[in-house]
């Protein structure tokens, strides 16, 4: 199995069964005979490019959600980095881009800094549904924000998304910091056998 056969593989499998779908009911909104795409997710086949299109169509996510490594989906803006687009009496700046259709939920949070010498190094976020991102704004601070294994220090003006399906971590570096946060759960399609998605930070942060 070549590696680009089996990022599609795992992709295709996974956002399938995000939104509920069988094998068979997948290969025939793609319009593909099932056996294809049947060796495609064991990685075996050799899609082309109109397959993959047909799939991502089906889906309702670009094609580049089936080729790219999700462990690439980490991304970080940095306040002195970005560029500020000019329209008239106002400028923009874009920070990121959610396909597909699912639950948007937006949060600011007040991260407390951890006692000194109590240990706490930071509050860990149990994972959410499995392709659900976090798209985080700092407002105010420093914060080291991120996945338990791989966390960034960011600061005031900065950015990150990164996936919200793996143990996270917030801990504010100096004092209390603010921040946005936009959660993008993926929603299972009605009538496939889905569960209703729980609000992910509702409760405070979990």
């Amino acid at each position: 199995m070549s590696s680009g056969n089996s990022v599609v593989a795992r992709n295709v499998r996974l956002l399938r069964e995000q939104r509920g779908l069988s094998l068979a009911e997948l290969a025939r909104q793609a319009g593909l005979a099932k056996q294809t795409l049947s060796k495609l997710e064991q990685g075996t086949g050799n899609p082309t490019v109109d397959t993959l299109f047909s799939i991502a169509e089906a889906l309702g996510v670009p094609v580049t959600r089936l080729v790219a490594e999700r462990e690439q989906v980490m991304t970080v803006q940095r306040a002195d980095e970005v560029v500020w687009q000019q329209h008239g009496g106002y400028e923009s700046r874009s920070l990121d881009h959610v396909y597909g259709s699912g639950v948007i939920e937006n949060y600011l949070v007040r991260i407390a800094k951890g006692a000194e010498g109590s240990g706490d190094a930071g509050r860990v976020s149990e994972p959410h549904p499995v392709g659900t991102l976090e798209h985080l704004y700092v407002i105010s601070g420093r914060v080291r924000v991120g996945p338990v294994d791989s966390p960034v220090e960011l600061s005031s003006g900065d950015f990150v998304r990164y996936p919200g399906d793996r143990p996270h971590v917030y801990e504010s570096l100096d004092g209390e910091s603010l921040v946005h946060i936009v959660v993008s759960v993926p929603r299972v399609q009605p009538g496939t056998g889905g569960t209703t998605v729980a609000r992910t930070h509702g409760n405070g942060l979990r």
